[in-house]
């Protein structure tokens, strides 16, 4: 039988004045067994709501009282109680196969599970989908959901998930758009397998069999040094240029045929084409804005604005590339950013002698998050009344053609802050962070310098400035 364990129970909550105590574990509620927090989410949200407790092996029920929709004040631990479908696809540009070797086991998990799907944003290839899952997404509105395109041509597809199931796994792509469903797309482009004119078919493709898709992003292939598909290789600039090119003119045909423009390319291609990022109203309502989607043009413009004292909110990722599979819990349908302190840093650093709202400040951050912040300095600096600059990581833990900020480890992140002045601010994303680690297992404090970890957004950026120490 499925079950939750109780991680925390708010003080004061209906829980609380229940008698349920954390390390309980959750067997059922108003009779149903858990499976995964939607429906534990569903059933308590009764008025009147029956737990089946399991507390040092013995089993009983409580019976909690309250407003109908109000909170019981559980925190569980995961998303899915009952066990995360696993991917039998084996596409060579999978992320997970080029992990390096010695690698926390939960890492390696790979998820084609639509619950996943609709709590984090993860992307399903319905390979594993069936009539009772349609059912279950229908009749309980579980939407948006995201799905992995890549190709429309069947056999097309089938190799590039090395299943043959992809030939024939997007009927439910249609079964769920039919449905009223949101879906967001993504194809993972691929130099020499799907770009180019296997590309312009995928979306004429889209065009003809799924003009009711939400968002289709087109995003670049990684590849780390730990790849062992020759198949696979990092886009030519050339490449990079094709896909904004051909990005541009479907853009303009879905506009045409469908009014929207349907179609992104992701910000790492303009870096990678050396071209400038579209304005902000060029990505419409920034629904794939985790998949890389106008995050640039979004943070460019919560700086601008924020540095000028306009009420703006900033939009951030959510934190770390694996939040799901690490048992980050789905709190409103997503999973909340790090709980780590704002000024953190190793242990026995010297106190700092000089005001830290004049001290000079480095943004740590990837070689994309470098490029992005460059042109804001001189509207960083206005802001912080002291010299900021930007402080690149290079990703050497994988190598290849990783630059993103949100894959960066503790021991790249630590070799490049072991050369940098002591007496300096340090500003570090919380999007490297999941559950407040790094991905290869390093926290903060193991820094050899004090950092203050700052939400990933240009609002959370301009107030740490602001203040002088984020508050």
């Amino acid at each position: 039988m499925p079950t939750a364990r109780i991680e925390a129970v708010a003080p004061g909550s209906p829980a609380d004045a229940a008698g349920v105590r954390p390390g309980d574990d959750l067997l059922a509620v108003n009779g149903e067994a858990v499976r995964d927090v939607i429906r534990y989410q569903l059933q308590a949200d009764e008025a009147v709501v029956e737990l089946d407790l399991r507390r040092g092996g013995l089993e009983r029920q409580v019976v909690v009282e309250k407003r109908e929709g109000e909170p019981l004040g559980l925190a569980l631990t995961g998303p899915v109680f009952d066990r995360v479908r696993t991917c039998d696809n084996h596409c060579p540009f999978c992320f997970i196969h080029q992990l390096p070797p010695g690698m926390r086991k939960s890492l390696s998990l790979k998820d084609d599970d639509y619950r996943l799907s609709f709590l984090y944003g993860n992307f399903t290839t319905l390979t594993r989908f069936t009539e009772a899952d349609l059912e279950r997404v229908v009749t309980e509105g579980l939407s948006p959901l995201y799905v992995s395109i890549h190709a429309t041509d069947p056999d097309l597809r089938a190799h590039l998930l090395r299943n043959r199931r992809g030939a024939t796994s997007l009927r439910w792509l249609s079964e769920l758009l039919d449905a009223g469903v949101t879906v967001h797309g993504q194809i993972v482009v691929c130099p020499g397998v799907n770009d180019g004119a296997a590309l312009d078919a995928t979306l004429l493709g889209v065009l003809d069999r799924f003009p009711r898709l939400a968002t289709v992003a087109c995003v670049p292939l990684g590849i780390s040094d730990h790849s062992s598909e020759p198949e696979m290789r990092a886009h030519t600039r050339s490449e990079a240029e094709a896909v904004l090119d051909l990005v541009a003119v479907w853009q303009e045909r879905f506009r045409a045929a469908l009014g929207r423009r349907l179609v992104y390319a992701a910000d790492e291609y303009f870096l990678m084409a050396d071209r400038p990022f579209p304005p902000l109203d060029h990505y419409d309502d920034l629904t794939q804005h985790e998949n890389g989607i106008g995050m640039a043009a979004a943070f460019a413009d919560e700086v601008t604005r924020a540095a000028r004292g306009e009420a703006v909110e900033g939009v951030g990722p959510r934190p770390g590339f694996f939040a799901a599979v690490e048992g980050a819990p789905a709190v409103m349908y997503r999973s909340p950013r790090t709980t780590i302190p704002v000024s953190a840093g190793a242990p026995g650093a010297a106190p700092q002698a000089v005001p830290r709202n004049r001290l000079p400040v480095a943004l740590v951050t990837g070689e994309y998050g470098a490029r992005v912040l460059t042109p804001l300095l001189p509207t960083l600096e206005s802001v912080a009344g002291a010299p900021v600059r930007v402080l690149p990581v290079p990703n050497r833990f994988f190598g290849g053609n990783i630059a993103v900020t949100g894959l960066l480890t503790a021991a790249d992140v630590g070799a490049a802050l072991a050369a940098e002045p002591a007496d300096h601010r340090y500003l570090l994303p919380d999007v490297v962070l999941s559950n407040d680690r790094f991905l290869d297992g390093g926290v903060v404090a193991d820094l050899p310098r004090p950092v203050e970890v700052v939400p990933t957004d240009g609002v959370a950026l301009v107030a740490a400035l602001r203040a002088g120490v984020a508050a």
